[in-house]
């Protein structure tokens, strides 16, 4: 009888530590992945390969002035909110000329009103620029972006179809589109 009440009560006791668990709540900004080739995840055959998939959060525009004033220009951005975005390579690529090996980088960016600066960084798992260190770029590149008709409500990241081993990683938010040419 003793052994079936100490095991009753380590059983009560258990139950309470286990009920005793908190979670904090949702993130707000939306975490999405963009492939090349494009909904490579949703639309790939048993044989498909990835080239690119890219990690990133979707903060929303919600009436505000976002390219100059949210991401300011002349400062390094995350590209994105909160965990800096990460770009997984699958293979080698040449991106605007220069060479970057199969990895996985955080992606930043520095816009100005005419071109803005793309940076492939080796640091990995950081929140925001905090522990942005030039020496980690493997890539640094300048890119014009262009004026978009329409607006982009939420920050978004797409490939173009691939043709003749070459895609362009297209970046809108806003009114603005920042394009990246890639060969594979």
């Amino acid at each position: 009888m003793k052994k079936m009440l100490v095991v009753a009560l380590m059983l009560l006791a258990g139950g309470r530590v286990g009920n005793a668990q908190t979670f904090r709540g949702l993130d707000k900004s939306t975490m999405d992945v963009a492939y090349c080739p494009d909904n490579f995840a949703h639309d790939r055959k048993l044989d498909d390969k990835a080239l690119v998939k890219v990690t990133y959060t979707r903060p929303a525009k919600k009436e505000r002035e976002i390219i100059g004033k949210l991401v300011p220009f002349g400062q390094l951005w995350r590209v994105g909110a909160n965990e800096a975005t990460e770009v997984k390579l699958y293979q080698d690529v040449t991106i605007m000329g220069k060479r970057v090996k199969a990895g996985t980088y955080t992606l930043y960016m520095t816009p100005t009103e005419t071109e803005w600066t793309i940076v492939l960084n080796k640091q990995l798992d950081v929140w925001g620029t905090a522990f942005y260190d030039a020496k980690n770029d493997v890539l640094s590149v300048k890119v014009t972006p262009k004026r978009l008709d329409t607006v982009v409500e939420n920050l978004s990241i797409q490939f173009t179809k691939v043709e003749n081993k070459q895609s362009t990683m297209q970046l809108a938010w806003e009114n603005t589109l920042v394009e990246l040419p890639i060969s594979f």
